[in-house]
């Protein structure tokens, strides 16, 4: 069991999720104001993406991520900011007796140009999303091949920022021990388990045992569940040793019926946190802990 655990808050995502509730922020003012109302909830670590302000869907404009960061330290310059580095590897495959006939929703670009925003920033932290997937049940792939995890693993260690290793199935955690093992990430290492996002690791407590069973020396873990499984993850990660992620980028409800807010989820979380006997910890510990400056 992890007695003192690093609550990370998924500020909003890349989803189609804002019209779905109202406290899913879409501007750079708005995902900056959630962000901060969750770290004054117990969030150590936001974890942002940022959207087009007239679609709603998610964006890589690099104008955007400065604005959200800088107003977030503007007001709070201790928390820790996590910006995803997964944008641009959406594939949406054409019919199947034209597959190369991509469809509206491709957004793919090399390893190097996913990081445009984290070279500009250098945020404490940023997301590698450690293998290609089947998103969904269409033909949408997301794309993430080896030559690209190591390009991006070895700029991004240039640029001293953490790498968040976001492990979808057993094989994205094969080839991040791959990584480590290469010399291209270094200690602590920070890995995410994602569960039940279809179509990579189904929502299975053995399996996420097995794959805490394989994370190397000196690994720190978080790792999450989407919708109602959002909240027993939270349970599940700190008595497996791990720290928790919540927010609306994985789930919209604080229960049956009843929308939330990003620092509601955060709150009820560090609540969870409590009941079990552990603590949370705050930006300087979560500082400490995975080794930021």
């Amino acid at each position: 069991m992890n007695r003192n655990a690093i609550i990370t808050c998924a500020v909003t995502g890349a989803g189609d999720t804002a019209g779905r509730s109202e406290h899913v922020p879409v501007t750079p003012a708005e995902i900056a104001s959630s962000a901060l109302e969750a770290a004054r909830a117990g969030a150590a670590i936001v974890h942002c993406h940022v959207r087009d302000t007239g679609t709603g869907r998610g964006t890589r404009t690099v104008d955007h991520y400065r604005e959200v960061v800088d107003r977030i330290r503007d007001e709070d310059d201790q928390v820790v900011i996590n910006l995803t580095a997964g944008m641009g590897g959406d594939l949406v495959m054409g019919p199947d007796n034209d597959p190369l006939a991509f469809r509206e929703g491709t957004d793919l670009v090399g390893g190097l140009e996913r990081l445009a925003h984290v070279e500009a920033i250098r945020p404490d932290i940023c997301s590698l999303d450690c293998g290609s997937l089947n998103f969904g049940d269409h033909n949408e792939v997301y794309v993430s091949t080896p030559e690209m995890l190591r390009i991006m693993a070895a700029r991004v260690r240039e640029l001293g920022v953490r790498p968040e290793l976001e492990v979808f199935d057993t094989g994205n955690l094969w080839f991040a021990e791959t990584m480590i093992a290469e010399g291209l990430v270094d200690a602590p290492y920070w890995i995410q388990l994602c569960l039940s996002i279809p179509y990579g690791t189904p929502m299975d407590v053995g399996i996420l045992q097995a794959m805490v069973n394989r994370l190397p020396a000196e690994a720190e873990f978080t790792s999450f569940g989407l919708g109602a499984m959002q909240m027993p993850m939270v349970a599940q990660s700190v008595m497996l040793g791990g720290h928790v992620r919540v927010g609306l980028e994985d789930n919209l409800y604080l229960e049956r019926g009843v929308l939330a807010t990003n620092a509601q989820l955060v709150e009820k979380a560090a609540n969870i946190v409590d009941l079990i006997g552990a603590s949370v910890q705050s930006p300087d510990e979560a500082r400490q802990t995975l080794s930021l400056g």
